[in-house]
């Protein structure tokens, strides 16, 4: 099927060279056709111009010599005998249509009826009779007494001119067939050759693999056309190795932390199946057993609402919300476990916050943001929450006094599975998604989160999100739970 759509697009080699070959073609044609009709209009030019002169030659003589019968047949005989190549044919009348004078054979030729009424115009008329071209002009002549008038009728013989239009038409009908083989060979030869940087393109995404992402097409060897797509191209292999790199580093945490509870699970078993056990030893082992699966469940859990997060058609479940009342609701709910480690949890409540923000998401962001914050905070130290509003945004604070992380790390501590300090382990930490959950629900809403944090001093995680609902960003189908 695509091959069949392929063929009957053609392609754009073949598209350019058509189009390049018409182009040229109807430049030449044009300039061609504009030629003969100014050669025509030029020789029609030069023939009134022969008729005007002999016209008025005549109208002097009749003028002066009106009666002078010789002379005026004379001038008419002589003037049509003298030319060799353009010959011209002269009849004088009288008002009452009686021959005066006529060039011989010129009654046979050209009968008066098909010549013109007379006019003063300075412009012939091509006349044709039989398959002789001419070009005629009838004009009046008033003799030396005003009573008396003749009329003239003048015709130019254009045998001569049809000849010469004729060997140019000739001449110019082989050439155009020509010129257009020639302008298809020169546009084929344009159209390759501008094609070569689109082919090289083309060459270089085929190469591209997951072990080859890092090839680049060389930015600024293009035509400017050309070169603003090979940067784009450049950019997309850009992040697509960064994505790819960033899963490689993704999956190989995921076996890492699945294989550390994986292999507690299977040690616990082979030493407890290594000999019979009490009831108590058993039900320490599956103690132990329903610990790791816990854990195991928190990792899956995690892992899917990022996986769902990343979704484009992950919508969430906004309402107007108190996000003050929201904030309240979470230092309730740790309170308790504050208390354990010693750390005061304290909040800075102000005025209402109104807000559309999906309530169990918040909820959950600014609970992972705690339960950071009390595990790297000491004895005796405090985490505080906050929230303002500032140009249509809500940001949300969570600020520790503990040990703080360093500036190396704040890169990165977004990033899925990053733990700052290595040696935590199940025990004593989670699972290194807390962060990264907190990023994916602030972008769901539209926002971002920020970190800024000073070794010894303490840590603040800001969130800053949307106050008001957009229409882009309303309820949806697909919920994240």
């Amino acid at each position: 099927m695509s091959s069949t759509t392929s063929a009957r697009r053609g392609s754009l080699a073949a598209r350019l060279t058509l189009w390049y070959a018409l182009s040229a073609f109807l430049l030449i044609l044009g300039a061609t056709g504009y030629l003969y009709a100014a050669l025509a209009k030029n020789l029609d030019r030069e023939d009134d111009g022969t008729i005007l002169d002999q016209i008025e030659i005549l109208r002097i003589l009749l003028r002066d010599h009106p009666d002078d019968a010789a002379a005026i047949r004379q001038e008419v005989e002589v003037e049509s005998s003298a030319r060799q190549h353009a010959k011209l044919f002269i009849r004088i009348l009288s008002p009452e249509g009686r021959t005066v004078a006529e060039t011989p054979g010129m009654a046979e030729r050209l009968p008066r009826e098909l010549f013109p009424p007379p006019t003063d115009k300075k412009k012939g008329v091509a006349l044709r009779a039989g398959k002789e071209s001419f070009r005629v002009m009838t004009a009046p002549a008033i003799l030396k007494t005003s009573d008396r008038s003749r009329i003239i009728q003048v015709a130019f013989d254009r045998s001569e001119e049809d000849k010469l239009l004729a060997e140019f038409r000739g001449r110019f009908i082989p050439l155009l067939a020509v010129s257009l083989v020639l302008c298809g060979l020169v546009g084929y030869e344009i159209a390759r050759r501008g094609m070569k940087p689109v082919a090289r393109i083309s060459e270089t995404a085929s190469r591209i693999r997951s072990t080859t992402l890092g090839e680049r097409l060389p930015a600024g060897e293009f035509p400017a056309e050309l070169d603003s797509l090979a940067r784009t191209f450049n950019d997309m292999l850009d992040r697509l190795q960064e994505s790819f790199d960033r899963i490689s580093r993704f999956s190989a945490d995921i076996a890492h932390e699945l294989r550390t509870p994986l292999s507690n699970l299977r040690g616990e078993v082979e030493v407890t199946l290594g000999k019979a056990r009490s009831a108590e030893e058993y039900q320490e082992t599956l103690s132990s057993f329903l610990e790791e699966a816990a854990r195991l469940s928190r990792l899956i859990e995690s892992l899917l609402f990022l996986a769902r997060a990343e979704h484009p058609e992950t919508q969430i479940q906004r309402e107007r919300l108190d996000v003050q009342q929201v904030l309240a609701g979470v230092r309730e709910f740790y309170e308790a476990a504050a208390a354990e480690s010693g750390v005061t949890l304290g909040m800075d409540a102000g005025a209402p916050l109104p807000a559309d923000l999906d309530r169990p998401l918040l909820q959950r962001a600014v609970g992972n943001l705690v339960e950071n914050a009390l595990a790297h905070t000491a004895r005796g130290g405090n985490v505080t929450l906050a929230a303002s509003r500032d140009n249509g945004k809500v940001h949300i604070d969570v600020s520790d006094t503990g040990c703080g992380i360093a500036a190396e790390h704040l890169p990165r501590v977004f990033d899925r599975l990053y733990r700052v300090d290595h040696s935590r382990t199940a025990a004593t930490g989670g699972t290194g998604l807390g962060l990264a959950i907190v990023k994916s629900i602030a972008e769901l809403h539209g926002g971002s989160a920020e970190i800024a944090s000073e070794v010894g001093k303490g840590t603040r995680v800001r969130l800053i999100l949307p106050a008001e609902m957009t229409k882009t960003s309303s309820s949806g189908h697909a919920p994240v739970n």
